[in-house]
Order: structure tokens, then C-alpha cells, then sequence
């Protein structure tokens, strides 16, 4: 059952989360850029850098929103190499993009994230991974489960980050 519009503030509720991850560790948010040509030279896909945020399992959460996770890649200068599976060697394309936009060599990158819809969560309705519903915020961290507090999912996360299980 969806709870009525305006039983939960999203807003506030991620104000208060951001502030208990203060000072931990962030991740890169980038952005894919296709293959084009720059003054007639070809110039390969990347994945730039366009900010940073806390990755709490299925969302990210930046200094002011909050997002779904899509796509992550660890950042590995190109090479050569003899791949058996194409899978590998796309796999390897992605990290190398990663590269090319600027990324540090082992670092991560999540690409392909959406924001969430806050308005949309407070109207009753889902964005992404989150719904309100009985009043409460709810997560939907795998595509075959069903909703759970996001209150338990976030805590857990966030003991994670600090260490402490």
C-alpha cells in the first residue's frame, strides 16, 4: 500500500544520512562519452569523472541528491592483449575509458547511474529503487525481491563504510 503524499521527506531523511557520512570515503560518479572524432581524428570512448559519491549499495549518495547505481569500472591503463571471451575484452574496454577520461589507474568509477525523483517519492510513488510505502521509506536492492526499510539497509551500509561489522 503506498502511503499518502507527504508522510515522508525524502529530503530531510537523506539531510540527516549525509550527515552521519560525514568524512567517510567517497567514490568517483563519471560520466560515458562515446567514440567521435575531433578535428578528423578519431578519438576513442571514455568515462570522465564529474564528481563524487557515497556508495551505500544501491544508491549513491552525493553532497545534494541522490542516485541509483547503474555501471562501475576500475580504471586500468590500456594494453594489449589476447582475450578468449569478448565479454573479457569488453569488460577491459570499459576500464580502459575509464583511463582515457582521466580516472587514476585502480580506481573506481560508477557510470550509467540515475537520480532519484524526490518529488515523485513524495507524491507516494517509486523512483529507482525507493518507494514510500505504510509511511516509511523502503528499498528494493535486488530486481527479484520485494521492498525492505530503508532504515535497516542504510544503517548496515553505513556500519560497513565505518568499519565497525
Amino acid at each position: 500500500m503506498t502511503a499518502a503524499p507527504g508522510s515522508v521527506d525524502p529530503v530531510s531523511y537523506f539531510g540527516d544520512i549525509r550527515s552521519q557520512l560525514d568524512g567517510l570515503p567517497t567514490e568517483l560518479l563519471g560520466e560515458y562519452r562515446a567514440a567521435k572524432r575531433v578535428l578528423g581524428i578519431p578519438r576513442a570512448p571514455r568515462i570522465v569523472a564529474i564528481g563524487e559519491a557515497w556508495h551505500l549499495g544501491a544508491l549513491l549518495v552525493t553532497a545534494d541528491g541522490v542516485l541509483a547505481t547503474g555501471d562501475v569500472a576500475r580504471s586500468l591503463e590500456p594494453s594489449r592483449k589476447g582475450y578468449t571471451a569478448i565479454s573479457a575484452r569488453e569488460r577491459d574496454e570499459l576500464r580502459f575509458a575509464a583511463y582515457r577520461g582521466g580516472v587514476p589507474e585502480g580506481r573506481a568509477v560508477h557510470y550509467n547511474w540515475t537520480p532519484i525523483d524526490f518529488a515523485a517519492l513524495a507524491a507516494g510513488g517509486t523512483s529507482g529503487p525507493l518507494a514510500i510505502q505504510d509511511g516509511e521509506l523502503r528499498i528494493r536492492w535486488s530486481a527479484a525481491g520485494g521492498y525492505a526499510p530503508l532504515d535497516g539497509y542504510l544503517r548496515e551500509r553505513i556500519e560497513l563504510a565505518r568499519g565497525v561489522l
